[in-house]
Order: C-alpha cells, then sequence, then structure tokens
C-alpha cells in the first residue's frame, strides 16, 4: 500500500494555513503546518514532503529565497500562494524550480486539482491520496464527514465497510454545500442559496430538521455534535475534523 502524500503549507497566516490544510486533511492527504522558513527547515530535518505548498509574501523570509533554499537541496515540488506578488515574482519563482503557482485567496478545490496534478507529474507513487475501504469512486469524489463519506459523485453516504446509508436529495444538497465550504459559517439563507432549494420558504423551516437528521448519521456523537455545529446567531459550520477549532 502506498503512504499518503504528505503535503506542508507554510505561510505566516494561521487562519489560511490551517483552512487549506484542513481541507487537505478532509481528502486524505498527511498535512504539516509550517509559520515560516524556520519551521520549515525543521521540519524537512525529520521528514521530507512529497510537495510544499508556499505563501510567497511573508514578513520573516520570502517565498523566493526559500524556494531557492530548498530547491538547492532537495527535489521537492513547490506550488506558491501569491496574494500581491508581482507577475515578475511568478516568473522568478518559476525560473527557481516552482512548479505551479494559485492566487490567494485560493479556491480550494483549484488548489487540490493543481497538488493532484503536480503529484502525477512528480512521480507514480504520488499521484493522490488512498480512498477508503468502498474504493468505488474517485478520490477527489470522497468527503469525510465524521464516521462517514460521502461520495459525490454517487450522491451516496457510505461507512468505512462500505455499506450506504440512505440520504435524501435535500440533505445530500446540504452535505454537498457544506463539503464546498469547510470551516465557513454559512447562515440558512446562504445554505438555501448555495444549495439551489427549488421551494426556499418551505426549505428553510425545515433546514434544522434536515441538519439534525444529518447529524444522526455522520456524528460521533449526535447529542454533542463537532463535525457540523451550530453558531450561535450565525447558522451552521463544519468541521471536517471534528474539533473545535
Amino acid at each position: 500500500m502506498s503512504q499518503n502524500p504528505h503535503i506542508f503549507i507554510v505561510d505566516d497566516e494561521a487562519p489560511a494555513r490551517e483552512m487549506v490544510g484542513d481541507y487537505l486533511k478532509m481528502h486524505g492527504f498527511g498535512v504539516t503546518l509550517c509559520d515560516g522558513g524556520k519551521s520549515l527547515r525543521k521540519e524537512i530535518e525529520s521528514s521530507t514532503p512529497d510537495l510544499v505548498v508556499l505563501d510567497l509574501n511573508m514578513p520573516e523570509e520570502d517565498g523566493l529565497s526559500i524556494i531557492r533554499d530548498l530547491k538547492s537541496k532537495i527535489n521537492v515540488p513547490v506550488i506558491m500562494l501569491t496574494a500581491t506578488a508581482s507577475p515578475i515574482d511568478r516568473v522568478v519563482g518559476l525560473e527557481l524550480g516552482a512548479d505551479d503557482y494559485v492566487a490567494k485567496p485560493c479556491e480550494l478545490r483549484e488548489l487540490m486539482a493543481r497538488i493532484r496534478s503536480v503529484l502525477r507529474r512528480s512521480g507514480p507513487a504520488k499521484t493522490a491520496a488512498p480512498e477508503p475501504a468502498s474504493g468505488k469512486a474517485e478520490k477527489e469524489q470522497l468527503v469525510r464527514f465524521g464516521t462517514k463519506w460521502l461520495d459525490l459523485e454517487a450522491q451516496a453516504l457510505r461507512d468505512d465497510e462500505g455499506n450506504e446509508h440512505p440520504l435524501t436529495a435535500s440533505e445530500f444538497g446540504l452535505l454537498k454545500v457544506f463539503a464546498a465550504n469547510p470551516k465557513r459559517v454559512l447562515s440558512r439563507e446562504r445554505l438555501l442559496e448555495l444549495a439551489n432549494a427549488r421551494d426556499a420558504e418551505a426549505f428553510d423551516r425545515a433546514v434544522d430538521l434536515r441538519i439534525m437528521r444529518i447529524r444522526r448519521k455522520i456524528e460521533f456523537d449526535p447529542t454533542k455534535p463537532s463535525v457540523i455545529r451550530t453558531i450561535r446567531g450565525g447558522g451552521y459550520l463544519f468541521s471536517p475534523t471534528g474539533d473545535k477549532a
């Protein structure tokens, strides 16, 4: 069995690196978070990543110097995250050996697609994260929700043994929205908008009921939900790792 691809995320902004990290973990990748070049070098002393996602604009040490130093020591793929970086910075980064770049704030699905693409180019043993026991769908179509896996392609909810658990169309619609918006507070109105509810008024009255039913299927303890949490005065938040962070 091949090892999970391990991604190092280097960003001085904690919310940004944690959001990217949680999203990649949710899709089966191993993740290590670093707040800059110093912590990256320290982590590399004990383990070599399969790919590095690197913010170019950091106060302590800029990303270009980190790429130059990194590429002089190990041959590891690098994807640059660029916010205010000029086009020349991106060109220099690519010339220094970076493999790709994504603009910040990044669309998480695009970033994951680029990570998979770079991993495929870098070697056959690092093509993708592993599937759960069901093994019936494309890896990027599987999202972990607590005790279950959501198969976006088949619109099905399965446990680790591959057993399917009944899911109504409206419940799937909500789960799909949460999957695309991890660690973001979504109001009932926003959930309706993103789920393309045909009868928004009727759907709105039943959002809480549907969330309750979903929790019974995916939560480790439905009486103390940690995967889909209620945010007082805000709505709901999907926490991929099932924690309170």
